[in-house]
């Protein structure tokens, strides 16, 4: 059931310095920000209960409108109500477009004018995934925040070739926002993003933004980072880049990150973000702690009495000890992927709120450094 809240309504409740923190009002709930989006590709964040993913405090999940189309369906999950029935989850989600797993499939597509033909990953299949498509499967899906289709290059590419895939982007933009309006009852009750491209270059950056604001979106989203080049690279690019956008509207950088890269990044004006880092991690025996991230797999913990993390209040750390975690990695136990992933978004969770808390009070400066003295993202220092 959806309420009588608002569409879409941003809040920006306090800053410090070019970070935000803030309240995004729809009708399934209200999402913090800065937020971060734990990842449900295939309709479940894996290894989780939706009702324990909102344990952590997520507010917002993530589902992959590539891999919903082709299995179960997005005609299917419309048939049986729509993906927040399918899934059991009540509060909103954000679907991406399909743009960046299709683009990833470089020898099974073909790219023109008019969208992507690919070939499925999983049956070989054909299929054309074009702006009006994307819209109509991210709106049989149901979903809360629509993400505009888009095409993502690495930012390794020739300057030449990034910059026509940009423009092809924001005529893909326009013709996602007319497909979106379209929609009927979807679109009185979802959002739209816009989707910022134009790899580490400033002038392609200002471009898209330019012609984004002229289409004009509910958010808007900065793409093509996270994709190889390195955190010094993205640091340098959203440096200017959120600036770009509305002030008034959110900021969400896409498919990052590590917890030291969501620091630096809230630091630099950016409200929301997506990763399969915690999750896929957990399931791999990585944990995120305060004090760094932490290899459950080593043998220096087969006799290790004490808590995982002391400052969670997750399972893993309130119930178990880090030689029982150890043991269940090492024995490739399905509970230890539930309680580490846990564990991680927890820990992600509880990232989020700090900063939010700190930007309140106006000492965001001071916690982003307690934060970097104490944290280690280097994963060659795992212990």
């Amino acid at each position: 059931m959806v309420s009588e809240a608002p569409r879409f309504a941003f809040t920006i409740d306090a800053t410090d310095g070019k970070a935000r923190t803030g309240r995004i009002a729809m009708r399934r709930g209200e999402i913090r920000t800065p937020a971060f989006m734990p990842v449900g590709t295939a309709a479940t964040v894996k290894a989780m209960k939706p009702e324990s993913v909102r344990a952590t405090g997520a507010d917002i999940i993530l589902g992959n409108t590539y891999h919903l189309m082709l299995r179960p369906g997005a005609e299917r999950v419309a048939r049986l109500g729509g993906l927040h029935r399918f899934m059991n989850w009540s509060r909103p989600i954000l679907t991406d477009s399909g743009g960046y797993q299709v683009m990833s499939l470089s020898d099974l597509r073909k790219l023109t004018e008019q969208g992507v033909e690919f070939r499925s990953h999983l049956d070989g299949s054909k299929h054309m995934l074009t702006p009006e498509r994307s819209m109509e499967v991210q709106r049989l899906l149901g979903s809360d925040i629509v993400m505009a289709f888009d095409e993502c290059p690495r930012a390794d590419r020739p300057l030449a070739e990034i910059r026509s895939s940009m423009e092809l982007s924001m005529r893909w933009a326009a013709r996602s926002r007319a497909a979106f309006d379209a929609g009927g009852e979807h679109a009185e009750n979802a959002a739209l993003f816009g989707i910022q491209q134009g790899a580490l270059d400033e002038s392609l950056r200002r471009d898209s933004a330019d012609a984004l604001r002229a289409i004009s979106f509910d958010g808007y989203a900065i793409g093509g980072l996270a994709v190889g080049e390195g955190q010094e690279a993205m640091f340098a690019t959203l440096d200017f880049a959120p600036g770009m956008l509305p002030a008034d509207r959110p900021r969400y950088l896409m498919g990052v990150g590590k917890p030291d890269d969501l620091v630096g990044a809230v630091e630099r004006g950016v409200d929301m973000f997506d990763c399969v880092l915690p999750t896929r991690s957990g399931r791999n025996g990585q944990a995120f702690t305060w004090n760094g991230p932490l290899n459950l797999r080593n043998a220096r913990h087969s006799e290790d009495t004490g808590p995982l993390d002391e400052r969670c209040p997750c399972p893993a750390c309130t119930s178990y000890s880090r030689a029982y975690l150890h043991h269940l990695q090492k024995s490739d136990e399905i509970l230890g992927a539930m309680l580490v992933t846990e564990h991680n978004l927890t820990f992600y969770q509880q990232l989020m709120q700090g900063m939010r808390d700190a930007i309140s009070d106006g000492r965001f400066a001071a916690f982003a450094g307690d934060f970097r003295r104490n944290y280690s993202g280097d994963p060659t220092v795992l212990t």
